[in-house]
């Protein structure tokens, strides 16, 4: 019998090191291609020909504190925007970018005091040279300005209502549709008017289904629709167009037994909702979840292009980016064990040319492979499971890789910290929990009132289902998560303290109550359907009590597995408290724990060298106490 080799051991550096190249899209002129590439040792924003190479490029950023993730196009070639803020503060600014002069400094078209920020940015089609930029210079409002680029002149353009009114604009900036956050819960679309407050109800959707808002909220480029997402009466999260004249719904696109995917919503570097005609503004394609994602082509002319498209990848679009002419494309991919890959298309000539392509083999990398099964309760529950190659697949150590959110949900994707755990000799498992977005209304609404309950339970059912399977050693099983997953790590060790033998918390809550009180103001009015519904208010004192029970804080002293914390000092959504209020009191007990505080980072790492010395610092963990590589 032939003995199994285990795969080599990549570095971690390989891992987690800036790509070499990343984000790149097409010029509205199909003259250039701007990507996101190191320099100064962080990620800065290069422009070059779409017939050059990376030696032809000119940087045009020249951040060396903090690496720059977004960044726009604009209708004139010469500038170009581009997101940030300072150490993770999440305070983003809008800076521009003289092309014509590139090694002069970027110019911050939106200086704001602290604690203000921009929320997004997009041209204005009816003022060329315009963008409209949504921030919240009154704090508790997320008002509208336009912005001409070339000059930085700032006007306001709509102001918000109120904390709880969505203001959504059309192509010319007009803002035809509002909607609504009512005090019970529901949600009101409304046909606004072009006087003050003038307006007229189309349509009201129900409430704990949506615990993020209404998705999407995209009025069409006549404005005389809206798209949203909406179950209707289906479990399935569906994009539907409401009618301005008559509140009537049509059905825009659906998969029977699949809802739309809302992440890239959340964080516009995850692949998007919908693919937007550069051209027409209309919706061209929409995102679904299922084991792998499943794009539905809603465009003739896009699905003459998206055939082709689907030809360079066997794996499944995740950006694309076209010119004015939607002749020339930048398209990347998603794959569980292809990061990195960029093709250009010409759709005149169906010539393609591959821009850049993995980072790593994908024969040294662990394929991600969709499972199902019950929970206790009977609820189904979709996850993935990654096993490490060249080894042989029972009894390994386990991790619990578990999501943030907690309304958010995994994908089949190529995930840095997933391969790095398999290469390391562990099996990853990530399950999509009751609470996790993209399997149904069902699935969403029966987390309501069960933090540190069934969402833990299911978590539980997830690893002995491991065990069961004979995939995973029952005395070998961690949990990590970051976020929400944070949290539900803490939970596992008090929750159930002889369960895991190790833990990785980071950037996690520890106190529900005191996560609540310290998110910043204008997040308050949206949280009717997410925190107040799910968990509770915590001025109320009856809701404060269930909270504090739900806390992994009020049960500190139950916590003896071996524990990895990680925190951004500058964390504006789950501040350094949380964690220093759980190391101080284990390490007065003496319980192992070990605390890592990156000072130039928020909500999650985003510099390399903080990403490889948390990944170290997982590594040793994992290795010691479950029996990992290191």
């Amino acid at each position: 019998m032939t003995a199994i080799s285990p795969q080599e051991l990549i570095d971690i550096e390989t891992f987690f090191a800036d790509p070499e190249f990343s984000g790149a899209s097409i010029s509205p002129d199909g003259t250039r291609i701007a990507y996101l590439a190191p320099k100064h040792g962080r990620t800065n924003v290069w422009v070059r020909g779409i017939h050059e190479e990376h030696a032809d490029a000119v940087c045009v950023t020249h951040d060396d504190r903090r690496g720059i993730k977004t960044y726009y196009w604009t209708g004139d070639p010469r500038w170009l925007l581009y997101l940030q803020d300072t150490d993770g503060n999440e305070d983003w600014h809008l800076y521009r970018v003289d092309l014509d002069a590139p090694d002069e400094p970027a110019a911050d078209l939106t200086p704001m005091p602290p604690g203000s920020r921009v929320f997004g940015a997009e041209p204005m089609g009816s003022i060329p040279g315009s963008v409209l930029v949504w921030m919240n210079r009154r704090p508790a409002f997320v008002d509208v300005f336009r912005i001409e680029v070339a000059t930085g002149e700032t006007t306001v353009h709509l102001e918000q209502p109120q904390p709880n009114v969505t203001m959504v604009v059309d192509r010319d900036g007009g803002a035809p549709f509002h909607s609504v956050l009512t005090d019970d819960g529901s949600y009101e679309i409304y046909a606004a008017g072009p006087g003050s407050g003038e307006k007229r109800l189309l349509r009201r959707l129900g409430g704990p289904e949506y615990p993020l808002g209404l998705p999407l909220q995209i009025a069409t480029p006549d404005g005389r629709g809206l798209l949203v997402g909406a179950y209707q009466d289906s479990d399935d999260l569906r994009i539907v167009r409401v009618d301005r004249e008559s509140g009537a719904e049509s059905v825009v696109a659906a998969v029977e037994g699949r809802s739309l995917c809302t992440m890239g919503l959340m964080d516009s570097r995850l692949p998007p909702t919908v693919f937007i005609s550069r051209r027409t503004g209309e919706v061209i394609a929409a995102r679904f979840v299922g084991d792998r994602p499943v794009i539905e082509v809603l465009d003739p002319h896009f699905a003459e292009v998206y055939a082709a498209l689907s030809t360079l990848s066997d794996g499944v679009l995740r950006t694309v980016s076209s010119d004015e002419t939607e002749r020339r494309w930048v398209a990347t991919f998603v794959h569980d064990r292809e990061p990195g890959v960029t093709w250009f298309y010409d759709h005149d000539t169906g010539q393609s040319r591959l821009l850049s392509g993995p980072d790593l083999d994908p024969a040294d990398l662990a394929p991600m492979t969709a499972v199902g099964f019950p929970a206790r309760d009977g609820l189904p529950l979709h996850a993935f499971l990654t096993l490490p190659v060249g080894v042989e697949l029972k009894g390994l150590p386990l991790v619990l890789l578990v999501h943030g959110g907690p309304w958010a949900h995994d994908s089949w994707t190529y995930n840095p910290t997933v391969q790095f755990l398999a290469n390391r000799g562990y099996a990853v498992l990530q399950v999509n929990f009751r609470g996790s977005t993209g399997y149904g209304k069902r699935h969403i609404t029966a987390a309501i009132g069960e933090f540190a309950g069934k969402m833990h339970d299911d978590l539980i059912d997830a690893a002995e289902w491991a065990v069961a399977r004979g995939y995973a050693d029952p005395d070998r099983i961690g949990i990590a998560g970051g976020s929400y997953g944070g949290y539900a790590a803490l939970v596992g060790v008090t929750v159930t303290p002889d369960y895991f033998a190790a833990a990785v918390d980071y950037v996690g809550i520890s106190d529900l109550a005191n996560f609540m009180r310290s998110l910043p103001p204008f997040t308050r009015p949206a949280m009717a359907n997410s925190f107040f519904r799910y968990v509770g208010d915590p001025e109320d004192p009856a809701q404060e009590a269930d909270m504090l029970a739900r806390s992994p804080i009020t049960m500190v002293d139950r916590i003896r597995t071996p524990l990895l914390i990680a925190q951004g000092a500058n964390d504006v959504r789950v501040i350094k408290e949380e964690s220093d209020n759980i190391v101080g009191p284990l390490r007065e007990r003496g319980v192992p724990v070990e605390y890592l505080v990156a000072d130039d980072e928020g909500h999650g790492f985003e510099n390399p060298e903080n990403q490889i010395r948390l990944h170290r610092a997982i590594e040793r963990h994992f290795a010691e106490h479950l029996g990992g590589r290191a």
